[in-house]
């Protein structure tokens, strides 16, 4: 009983420490395609901050965040500020492109995989949304829906 005790304690333990490891250090690069053809590389947006944020079509919480990132994005992108949408539909475009379409999305939109969610520590839920400083390091992580103020809170003060 005791070892049982002292196992989920060690676990207990090591969950936040294996979580933060996870919103540290460089942000794995990535090169993919727009639906337009435009390739969006994260090292060459090195000197903005930068949202990555891992979503679907079919996810709830992603639609409803949508809006208000687009307003943020209009409003520091003279500031800096560069936000990248990965679908991580299994669809790929099929679904995608007409959901840009629909819901009038301004900031850049392309198609990740599951290569790529592993490279950002595993994506156990959508949305994921990972915050890149100037440098190119991951500095915030949130899981789940972000509203308009969090979103904004979370990216101000690097811009």
């Amino acid at each position: 009983m005791m070892v049982r005790i002292l196992t989920l304690l060690s676990v207990a333990l090591l969950v936040p420490a294996v979580l933060f490891a996870q919103m540290t250090g460089k942000a794995p690069n990535f090169s993919l395609k727009t639906a337009d053809g435009k390739t969006i590389e994260l090292k060459k947006l090195q000197g903005k901050v930068v949202v990555v944020n891992f979503w679907a079509t079919w996810c709830g919480p992603c639609k409803a965040e949508i809006p208000g990132f687009m307003e943020i994005y209009q409003q520091y992108k003279s500031k800096g500020l560069e936000i990248v949408g990965i679908s991580l539909d299994q669809g790929g475009w099929k679904p995608v492109k007409p959901f840009i379409e629909r819901y009038k999305i301004t900031y850049p939109v392309v198609i990740g995989d599951a290569n790529l969610a592993d490279a950002y520590g595993g994506i156990s839920a959508i949305p994921t949304t990972f915050v890149v400083d100037k440098k190119g390091n991951i500095t915030k992580q949130h899981v789940g829906y972000l509203d308009k103020k969090a979103f904004e809170d979370m990216i101000k003060g690097l811009l």
